[in-house]
Parts: structure tokens; C-alpha cells; sequence
């Protein structure tokens, strides 16, 4: 397989509105998330799922890619993450954190949930059967969060 055809590079490829920067970040917001704030519990993978709903009596249809392995890392909500990224982004950019973030395409909390269902899809992430998009609609106000933004101006301009 050529790298022009690797998942990651479709997924660059058809859906524009993120840079791969804004891939990586919310990967490193998420690393960020469980191995310095301590966030997220382990999810009990599909064998373990699927033996207590046979005891039971409950099915649920869960498709294989959305369950957690025992093995993988803390799952967190989509409002840990988000709020994660935003403690993240402060520290990494400081004042210029809402302008590194808006020059990737994350301007809301909202693209961050976009950018992990994007990375679900090419099997990259996972979700859980309570997971949303929903769970990352308008956790923080990005101006609000990052407050005043600084520009740096020329005196030749």
C-alpha cells in the first residue's frame, strides 16, 4: 500500500476541515488526559460485555470497532476531553492557544468531537456504546476559555 492511500491520508483528503496537526493534538490532548489528570476508567472489553449480557438475558447490538479491549488505554467522556484540550492548549501555546487551535481548524468544542468520530472510522480510536457527538456539543466557549488572543503587529504594515 502507498502512504497516498493509507486511511489517515484519505481521511485528509476528504474531509478538509482539519490539518493533521489538529489530529495529533487531540491525540496528544488525550495522552494529556489519562497520563497526567489521571482521567478515565477501563472499559471491560467485548468477551466480558457479551458474557454478562448472556446472564442476563440482555442483548445489546454493539458493532466490534466501538468497544474498548480491557487491554487499551483509559476511556474519558467527551467533555473530560474537551475539557483536557483546553488545559492542554494553554499550556503548549499559552495566549496564543485559541490562534494556534483556530489556524488547525478546532474553533469549537464541537471539531474535537468531529476529529475523534473522523479517527473512529478509520479505526484509529473507539468509542463505547454511551459515547455521542452530542457529548462534545458546546462543552466551553472557545473565547471564553482562551480569553484575549494576541496579535503581533509590524511597524511596517
Amino acid at each position: 500500500m502507498s502512504p497516498s492511500t493509507t486511511p489517515f491520508i484519505e481521511l485528509l483528503k476528504r474531509d478538509r476541515r482539519y490539518k493533521a496537526e489538529a489530529y495529533a493534538f487531540v491525540y496528544e490532548a488525550l495522552n494529556y488526559a489519562q497520563t497526567i489528570l489521571g482521567l478515565g476508567h477501563v472499559e471491560k472489553n467485548e468477551s466480558v460485555l457479551e458474557s454478562s449480557e448472556k446472564r442476563s438475558g440482555k442483548t445489546e447490538n454493539t458493532e466490534p470497532d466501538q468497544t474498548i479491549d480491557a487491554d487499551q488505554s483509559n476511556h474519558i467522556t467527551g467533555q473530560e476531553l474537551c475539557q483536557a484540550a483546553r488545559d492542554y492548549a494553554i499550556i503548549q501555546y499559552g495566549f496564543l492557544a485559541k490562534t494556534v487551535l483556530d489556524s488547525i481548524g478546532i474553533r469549537k468544542t464541537d471539531d474535537i468531537g468531529e476529529i475523534v468520530y473522523n479517527l473512529i472510522s478509520i479505526g484509529q480510536m473507539r468509542k463505547t456504546p454511551q459515547d455521542s457527538r452530542d457529548d462534545f456539543h458546546n462543552v466551553f466557549d472557545f473565547e471564553t476559555a482562551f480569553g484575549k488572543t494576541y496579535q503581533i503587529y509590524s511597524d511596517n504594515a
